[in-house]
């Protein structure tokens, strides 16, 4: 049974959104989960979600993460993990501990690949005992059968998968409240562009 996600129980963890692994993704319009990543981001910021971002290999193919990040939580830039190589970020110890840290039952992830970066943490991170609910639009895989095949075990592991706009809605809960006007204009700039 899967508990509500609330901003006081979640944390966001973006995995690997560098500027060159992010040309890798085929299954979507790379402008589409880019501009859900920036979401997902800014919907954190408002209602002061920890986010913890991590790259690999940041000097290689993968480069940096793209800069828009930088621009929203300049802190969780600042702080980012950089792995060295290793391909599972929940493997990483500085990882590891920076999401021990947060205190929150409830992660919100979203990775780049979805087919090396995001399933093995998401599964991980349920099987320790966290509940997770994977962004599928913020991620992205070379291939569709790659992406077809983690969605599956994703799933098959107790992974929650979902969109950016219906993870927005289930934080929100009332687009009336303090935050709503600003979540709600976050969705129709970002998500729903062609609405704004």
């Amino acid at each position: 049974m899967h508990s509500l996600f609330t901003p006081e129980t979640s944390a966001l963890l973006l995995i690997d959104h560098q500027v060159g692994t992010m040309q890798l993704i085929k299954n979507l319009p790379l402008e589409v989960v880019k501009r859900n990543t920036i979401a997902l981001a800014k919907t954190a910021k408002i209602l002061n979600i920890p986010v913890i971002l991590t790259s690999s290999q940041e000097g290689n193919l993968q480069g940096p993460l793209i800069s828009e990040l930088q621009d929203i939580v300049p802190g969780s830039f600042a702080s980012r993990i950089q792995r060295s190589g290793i391909v599972n970020a929940w493997n990483d110890q500085a990882f590891k501990a920076a999401v021990l840290e947060t205190g929150r039952p409830n992660l919100i992830m979203a990775g780049v690949t979805t087919d090396i970066c995001l399933v093995f943490p998401a599964i991980q991170a349920v099987a320790e005992g966290y509940q997770v609910q994977a962004v599928m639009d913020a991620s992205g895989s070379p291939f569709d059968l790659s992406e077809e095949m983690s969605r599956r075990r994703m799933a098959d592991a107790g992974v929650v998968l979902t969109a950016t706009n219906t993870l927005m809605a289930e934080l929100a809960q009332d687009w009336s409240k303090p935050h709503g006007a600003q979540l709600l204009q976050i969705l129709f700039e970002e998500v729903l562009p062609e609405m704004g």
